[in-house]
């Protein structure tokens, strides 16, 4: 973690930016809950935990900040809440996510999937992209899995009856 923090850094520093002791908190928090594509709600009260002092205000305009300098991506599933997502050290583009309509749950996609649909995109349109997002909407497998043990077992119980 620290190596990346000293990376994110060197980042800010390019940009003529610092990394303050409040910015270095809210960074921790994102690289500890990397999976979590949290709210700045959600960063705020974990940031609280550790640094008591630092306000929402701070962890909103350090969020947008690093938005800025492409950091971290500010994210929508749909449901009016912006989310804040680490981008991948090395990432040409940013990742893919499934969203289920069902449980809710984000489940991410590293590999670049849309290389081919660009060229063409460029080609055609004659469109320079700098960086494009996917977001699949559908039902993850742990919901098909559940449903379809729900579905066996609603139809057992029925052959019981009978």
């Amino acid at each position: 973690m620290e190596q990346r923090i000293e990376r994110i850094k060197k980042q800010l520093h390019s940009q003529s930016y610092k990394l303050t002791p409040q910015r270095e908190a809210t960074v921790r928090v994102l690289l500890e809950h990397e999976e979590d594509h949290l709210s700045a709600e959600d960063v705020y009260l974990l940031v609280k935990e550790k640094a008591p002092e630092i306000g929402l205000a701070t962890v909103y305009r350090t969020l947008e900040l690093l938005n800025e300098l492409e950091v971290v991506d500010k994210i929508n599933f749909g449901d009016g809440v912006s989310r804040y997502d680490l981008r991948k050290e090395g990432a040409d583009h940013f990742h893919h996510h499934l969203v289920c309509i069902e449980c809710g749950s984000v489940d991410e996609i590293q590999e670049d999937l849309l290389g081919d649909v660009e060229k063409v995109v460029e080609k055609d349109w004659n469109f320079k992209i700098k960086d494009h997002r996917l977001t699949f909407h559908g039902i993850c497998h742990r919901c098909q899995e559940e449903s379809g043990s729900n579905n066996k077992e609603h139809k057992e119980s029925n052959q019981h009856v009978r």
